[in-house]
C-alpha cells in the first residue's frame, strides 16, 4: 500500500475517519521504530497544531502542508510496507485523539507546548536551538511557538 493511496482514501472518508488515518500514517512515518511514548508525542504535536488552526482545519491539511510532517515531505509512492506498525500506529492516532478531545485540564500530555519536533539524524532546522521540551528516542520536541487553541468565531458557537 503506498503513500499516495492512503492519502486518497483518506479524502474520500467522512470525518473524523479521515483525520485518524492521517494521524496514523503521520506516526508511522514519523515513529513506526520509536516506544509508544514517542509515537504518543508525535502525535501530540501534530493534535497540538490541528486545535492552532495555523496549518489547517483537518489532520491531513496539517500533516501534509508544505515541508512539515513526513506525509508532505516523502513521496506519495512510498510504500507502508509494515503493516503491524501500521496498525500500533493508527491504534496510538485513535487513542491520542480521544485524549485531545478531553478538556485541557484532563488530557494526558507528553510534551506539553511542544509545537516541532525533529530527528537529529535527518533534520537541522532553523528552529532547533528553541525550547526543548522533551528528547524521547530518536526525536527531540521543542517549543518553537506557543500555539494557542483558535477562538471560536460567532459562527461557530
Amino acid at each position: 500500500m503506498t503513500l499516495g493511496w492512503i492519502l486518497w482514501f483518506a479524502s474520500l472518508m467522512p470525518q473524523p475517519a479521515a483525520d485518524s488515518v492521517c494521524l496514523g500514517t503521520t506516526v508511522y512515518l514519523e515513529a513506526r521504530n520509536q516506544s509508544l511514548r514517542g509515537q504518543q508525542a508525535v502525535a501530540e504535536v501534530a493534535l497540538r497544531r490541528q486545535e492552532s488552526g495555523l496549518w489547517g482545519d483537518s489532520m491531513c491539511e496539517v500533516v501534509t502542508a508544505r515541508k512539515q510532517f513526513a506525509p508532505g515531505i516523502v513521496s506519495h509512492r512510498m510504500r507502508l510496507r509494515n503493516h503491524d506498525a501500521l496498525a500500533r500506529a493508527m491504534t496510538v492516532a485513535v487513542e491520542s485523539e480521544r485524549n485531545w478531545a478531553l478538556p485541557a485540564d484532563r488530557r494526558r500530555e507528553v510534551v506539553p507546548g511542544a509545537s516541532h519536533f525533529m530527528a537529529h539524524a535527518i533534520a537541522a532546522p532553523a528552529w532547533r536551538n528553541a525550547y526543548q521540551v522533551a528528547v524521547i528516542d530518536d526525536h527531540t520536541f521543542l517549543r518553537v511557538q506557543n500555539l494557542k487553541p483558535r477562538r471560536e468565531t460567532p459562527s461557530d458557537a
